[in-house]
């Protein structure tokens, strides 16, 4: 069979993140932290890593200076090793003078680049999805079926089939059907394929490979932008499309509230995906922090990393991120504090927040539940944060409510004694 050396990974950035505002105001969507201590390109690139694929190329375009410095202090291959992490940017050129279009024109737009590598396969990922996948048994199955193009596939919910790509295969894995995010209740019921109630659909999880060669001509003799809704189904008359079964954990966390509860679920005594795994390690920028201080403190179900401060405090069903500060008689409830890039000098002790201006963390006799605090956010003593109705939005200088979840940006300031709350 082939070697893995010859797979050439591409991992699509994403474009404004829309989805995931306001975490994505500074940021790209890959670079969001997720878990604590990670960041969710480091998910595919992971996989990757543990697949014995070490060609791979990240495509970016929106708000990525903090996303190529995470890459490039990450992942670095010593000088005699083959592999590499390659950033690639939009840019304008001579040929294309437009920004990415979608996933296949983003790919489209570094044809040159992907040439150069002289991969004979090309497999394309996305950064937003949480799983562990070892892309080399995708890779043998598309070797052993000559497949041209492989689509990842898992069962799908029935409430679930209207938002993803639903195909169809035959006995051999062959794909026959695809339906980008299916509506139509006739059409549905043609495309179940699984004999099972719950789940009877199955489902594309945005991961292909490609013949090189292929996804070259398919992708410069068409004007197509995406691959889910054009590359895909277009190729079903034209090429050898098959399905690679995948049963494991995996989830889209491309919206607040999929970010949320994800995030959340790490925390629970037996995750569903296990940040544990000795054998396949997500890996993420190496960092030089002290151990966390806890001081007479209560803490259930909770999801801690290290160089954080918690004094005289209660904190459940939470995720705490680096550097966190929380001081004492606060409580914190399923809610999400991502920590702080550094130390803010000066509010290490408990009493550090008489000041005019909070400082970064939490501060004291705050009750904060179902909420998101990004980075470097300052909470002044006495905030109440409390969640709202599903489905409820709302924007103001300092927060924003999504879904439900409040979510203070990145390095906002909420003064003592602010309520965030749905009015009784």
């Amino acid at each position: 069979m082939p070697s893995l050396d010859n797979i050439l990974a591409i991992i699509l950035g994403g474009g404004r993140g829309s989805r995931l505002y306001p975490l994505t105001k500074l940021r790209s969507k890959p670079a969001v932290p997720m878990g604590g201590k990670y960041r969710l390109i480091d998910i595919p690139i992971s996989n990757c890593i543990n697949s014995g694929i070490y060609r791979i190329a990240v495509l970016t375009q929106f708000n990525s200076v903090s996303l190529h410095r995470h890459i490039t202090q990450t992942y670095v291959f010593d000088v005699f090793h083959t592999g590499a992490v390659y950033i690639w940017a939009a840019e304008q050129t001579m040929e294309n003078a437009d920004w990415y279009q979608g996933t296949a024109d983003a790919v489209r737009k570094q044809l040159f680049q992907i040439r150069s590598a002289r991969a004979d396969y090309v497999l394309i990922l996305a950064g937003d999805h949480l799983y562990r996948m070892d892309y080399s048994e995708m890779a043998r199955f598309h070797w052993e079926h000559n497949a041209d193009i492989t689509v990842a596939v898992q069962p799908v919910r029935a409430d679930e089939a209207h938002r993803l790509g639903i195909l169809k295969r035959d006995s051999e894995g062959r794909i026959l059907r695809f339906a980008e995010k299916p509506k139509d209740p006739a059409l549905l019921a043609d495309l179940i394929s699984r004999d099972d109630p719950i789940r009877p659909y199955l489902g594309s999880m945005g991961i292909y490979m490609f013949k090189t060669n292929v996804l070259i001509d398919v992708l410069e003799n068409n004007a197509f932008n995406d691959f889910g809704g054009q590359v895909i189904p277009h190729a079903l008359n034209t090429h050898r499309v098959y399905g690679f079964d995948f049963d494991g954990y995996w989830e889209d966390i491309g919206t607040i509230r999929a970010f949320y509860e994800t995030n959340l679920a790490l925390a629970d005594p037996n995750p569903r995906f296990n940040l544990y795994d000795p054998q396949r390690p997500i890996y993420s920028h190496a960092r030089f922090l002290p151990g966390s201080i806890l001081d007479n403190y209560v803490l259930e179900h909770v999801l801690l990393t290290e160089g954080c401060s918690l004094k005289r405090c209660e904190v459940r069903h939470s995720v705490i991120g680096l550097r966190s500060q929380i001081r004492s008689g606060t409580v914190i409830l399923d809610s999400i504090l991502m920590g702080a890039d550094y130390y803010d000098s000066g509010c290490m002790s408990d009493d550090s927040d008489e000041g005019p201006e909070p400082c970064i963390g939490i501060g004291r006799d705050c009750f904060i539940q179902g909420a998101i605090i990004d980075k470097n956010a300052r909470i002044g003593r006495n905030v109440i944060i409390k969640p709202f109705p599903r489905g409820v939005d709302m924007e103001t200088e300092n927060w924003t409510v999504q879904d439900g979840i409040v979510v203070v940006p990145k390095g906002a300031i909420l003064t003592a004694g602010t309520i965030i709350a749905p009015k009784v």
